[in-house]
């Protein structure tokens, strides 16, 4: 599978698509008067690409709908890959190292105002309805919505799924909490969250004041189980997946391609291609099941679409479709989350507004969940707490800021060991200009650098390459200075360990990885004390 970069033809140029959304402003400027409606669909562990308007194997015509009448935005990322940060990132407008939830584990949410408080203050109905999962033991109504339909952790695609057949037989069924109230979950997880966000929606209240519904899926998180109605939907046929498992390792492998170390190894875990979620299934019958179920989801955006259609609402109602963290389908050799690479982070983001969003428009800025927050209370006139790090896409978005003329913001990312899977290390890394550092805590490994222009798919590590030294350099002291809390503290957060984690091996997988050659000296070598001292920048001539 060719990266975004490389694939994706762009249904607009820069200027064409600046023309559009000037056009589009001009024409539509008195239209839309009335704070919209909002509805933020989120999807758990989509990939970037995997929607059929990029990825045709994939039938994803509704999430395409959006797409095609809509602003696609290919350089989505978050800035931490990880169910509860990310989601506590989308809900405070703060960073990990801010809010404090730097895990899955049962991290606190005391203090923290979540955004939609902000709308109700400024007349909007809230719902939340879905997968909460910031820690795992609490689905309880929260603080900004008015209405409230979650469940415990990461849910159950199926009301028996792991329940004992005899509790089975005595009518034990997993639960939802609706508003402070257990009810049994009836059908497939999907289906049923869609079914609650309709019937939330047909209020006729509705009509009256502005809303905004934050529907948040199960799907597609592992283990992933399809609708009954899709199970066979990818058996058979092509399916999207990244080169054949040579071409996957080759930048692990190859001499000289200075992949860490702690990658090497993590192909044997979890999280790795040789023992997958400790199995030996191949990646590709995962895969396959995993868009498989994603095609509930994409029936009910048809269902919310064809309603708000029929009550009159379509056209007064923005949605945004996003996903909690990217994912792996083996690049490095890798599965899952969790690090900096691209596949990890960049994440699916569209934008969908009659009347106020330009239609067929690709706006190629960067933009991180941290902006998710600002955004929604920009459009709902609602008010901006300060403390938010992100920044409200609304001028980009509705042509007010020229795209060409954003000067955009690095794009900082903190992942925190996690106990229970502790395969992938605390990772830190800035992106600017197209240039990715990677730097790793508490780990004796290679740092890692990326010219994501030339090397989108992230093959070569240019850590030890002079042409690149002095941004090296200046991406080492941003990153330092970026990941100063709101206190100016540079703290590594973590959560108490209570078990020993995942951390087995498969016996007939691939062996510990060696260290790299450049790490090896001989004694009194005089090059012995490189890396100690900080490094001094090359003449101008020099930079790259």
């Amino acid at each position: 599978m060719k990266t975004q970069r490389q694939t994706i033809k762009l249904r607009a140029t820069w200027w064409h698509t600046w023309f559009l959304l000037m056009a589009f402003t001009a024409a539509h400027a008195n239209a839309t008067a009335a704070n919209p409606n909002m509805i933020f669909i989120l999807v758990d562990d989509l990939r970037y690409d995997g929607m059929g308007f990029l990825s045709p194997e994939i039938n994803t015509p509704h999430i395409d709908n959006l797409a095609s009448n809509g602003v696609y935005l290919p350089n989505a990322v978050v800035t931490t890959s990880l169910c509860s940060p990310s989601r506590a990132t989308i809900l405070t407008g703060l960073s990990a190292r801010n809010h404090g939830i730097v895990d899955n584990n049962d991290a606190p949410e005391t203090g923290l105002t979540f955004f939609p408080a902000h709308l109700q203050k400024a007349g909007y109905d809230t719902a939340f309805v879905g997968k909460w999962h910031m820690g795992r033991s609490d689905d309880s109504p929260r603080p900004g919505f008015d209405h409230w339909v979650s469940f415990k952790g990461q849910g159950f695609y199926n009301p028996t799924d792991r329940i004992p057949a005899d509790l089975v037989a005595k009518g034990v069924r997993h639960q939802l909490n609706v508003n402070g109230t257990l009810v049994d979950q009836r059908g497939y997880m999907t289906d049923e969250l869609t079914d609650y966000a309709l019937d939330w929606l047909r209020a006729p209240e509705r009509s009256q004041d502005p809303f905004f519904l934050y529907l948040s899926h199960k799907a597609v998180h592992s283990n992933v189980t399809p609708a009954p109605r899709h199970t066979d939907q990818y058996a058979e046929g092509p399916i999207p997946m990244p080169d054949g498992p040579a071409e996957i390792s080759a930048d692990v492998e190859a001499e000289g391609a200075g992949k860490p170390m702690w990658v090497h190894n993590q192909r044997n875990s979890w999280h790795g291609i040789d023992f997958a979620y400790h199995s030996d299934a191949p990646i590709e019958a995962y895969v396959r099941r995993y868009f498989a179920t994603l095609s509930a989801v994409d029936d009910g955006i048809g269902r919310i679409v064809d309603l708000l259609k029929q009550r009159g609402l379509l056209n007064n109602t923005i949605i945004v479709f996003f996903s909690d963290n990217g994912f792996l389908f083996g690049e490095h050799g890798l599965i899952d989350k969790r690090n900096a690479y691209e596949p990890s982070v960049r994440v699916p983001m569209l934008v969908y507004g009659p009347g106020r969003i330009p239609a067929g428009t690709v706006m190629p800025n960067r933009v991180r969940n941290l902006d998710l927050a600002p955004t929604f209370l920009d459009f709902g006139d609602a008010h901006i707490p300060e403390h938010m790090e992100g920044r409200s896409l609304k001028p980009l978005l509705t042509g007010v800021t020229d795209p060409q003329q954003d000067p955009g913001t690095d794009f900082v990312y903190e992942y925190y060991w996690e106990w229970t899977f502790p395969q992938t290390p605390t990772t830190f890394s800035i992106t600017r200009d197209e240039i990715k550092y990677i730097q790793y805590h508490g780990l004796w490994d290679l740092e890692e650098l990326y010219d994501l222009r030339k090397d989108p798919e992230e093959r070569v590590n240019l850590i030890d390459d002079e042409r690149y030294h002095n941004a090296l350099i200046d991406r080492r002291a941003a990153l330092y200075q970026a990941l100063a809390n709101r206190d100016g503290v540079h703290a590594v957060p973590y959560t108490e360990r209570k078990a020993a984690g995942l951390r087995f091996r498969r016996r007939s997988g691939s062996d510990t990885a060696d260290f790299p050659e450049h790490f090896l000296r001989d004694a009194d070598d005089t090059d012995l004390f490189t890396g100690f001292a900080p490094p001094q920048r090359l003449p101008k001539k020099d930079q790259n």
